[in-house]
Order: structure tokens, then C-alpha cells, then sequence
């Protein structure tokens, strides 16, 4: 454990932002495996909504820096895909 005091307080600021990050890291992974489950009973109608709101997820996962905002693109790409690819 750091004895300096100014290391002591990074020590807790990274606790608090490990903290959130694993936070929106989680609903992040719950949103998007209630949306494949919503796709694997086909339930068109509720997978768009929920396609939604992990477009929203991701969007606010990579404002907040949790992951890159090349790869939130990404993923909401592949998971639309995935959509039209099952509708069709």
C-alpha cells in the first residue's frame, strides 16, 4: 500500500472508477444478452427495442470512455446485422 499521501488518494480514485466502469461494463453484457434472447425466441418486435436500448448502452459505455467508440460502432453494426439477417 502506498505510504504518500497524494498515492493514497489515486489508489482510491481508481477503486471508484474500477467501480463504475465495471458497472456499465455489466449492463452493457445484460443488455445485449437480453436482446440475442429476445432474437432466439423470435420476438422481432421486442428485439428491436431492446437493440435500442443497447445502442444506447453502448453509446454511453464508450461517452464515459469504458470501451472505444470505434468498437461500440462496431457492435451495434454486427448486432443489427444479426437482426436483419434473422427478420429476413
Amino acid at each position: 500500500m502506498a505510504n504518500i499521501k497524494s498515492a493514497m488518494k489515486r489508489v482510491r480514485v481508481i477503486q471508484k472508477k474500477t467501480a463504475r466502469n465495471k458497472m456499465i461494463k455489466s449492463q452493457l453484457k445484460t443488455a445485449i444478452k437480453r436482446f440475442e434472447e429476445a432474437i432466439d425466441k423470435e420476438q422481432f418486435d421486442l428485439a428491436k427495442e431492446k437493440l435500442q436500448f443497447v445502442d444506447k448502452k453502448l453509446k454511453q459505455a464508450a461517452s464515459k470512455n469504458v470501451i472505444h467508440k470505434n468498437k461500440a460502432s462496431r457492435k451495434l453494426s454486427r448486432l443489427t446485422k444479426k437482426l436483419q439477417r434473422t427478420v429476413s
